[in-house]
């Protein structure tokens, strides 16, 4: 990162914000195993279509998702699965540290029954 200009930090500014929201990632997580339509990711992601809609508007502009029409409908699938490999990283880095939070309130929680 220490050879990013000014103008490409606010670039990885955008792309990191794109991935700033629960409901993009589930449509993130919905991708995972191939293309889907709209209607398949409203299914998978819990929202309503308009909401979804929107959603992959702003991962298509930030170049995280690819869309393909077939007739009436668009498919949408995952520009570069590398996205993944960050998510991953992410969620694990995450996964650590819940633990290591829930075994310090079993300490903590031990101490104070002892006291």
């Amino acid at each position: 990162m220490s050879q990013l200009d000014e103008q490409a930090f606010g670039h990885v500014a955008r792309f990191f914000q794109a991935l700033a929201e629960p409901m993009r990632l589930k449509i993130l997580n919905g991708l995972r195993d191939g293309e889907k339509n709209v209607s398949e990711l409203v299914e998978v992601s819990g929202g309503t279509q308009a909401n979804v809609s929107k959603h992959l508007a702003l991962l298509r502009d930030a170049k995280i998702i690819k869309r393909e029409s077939r007739g009436t409908k668009a498919y949408y699938s995952i520009a570069d699965q590398r996205i993944y490999e960050l998510c991953n990283l992410v969620c694990g880095q995450i996964a650590s540290q819940m633990s290591l939070d829930a075994a310090a309130n079993e300490v903590f929680i031990s101490a104070l029954k002892t006291n």
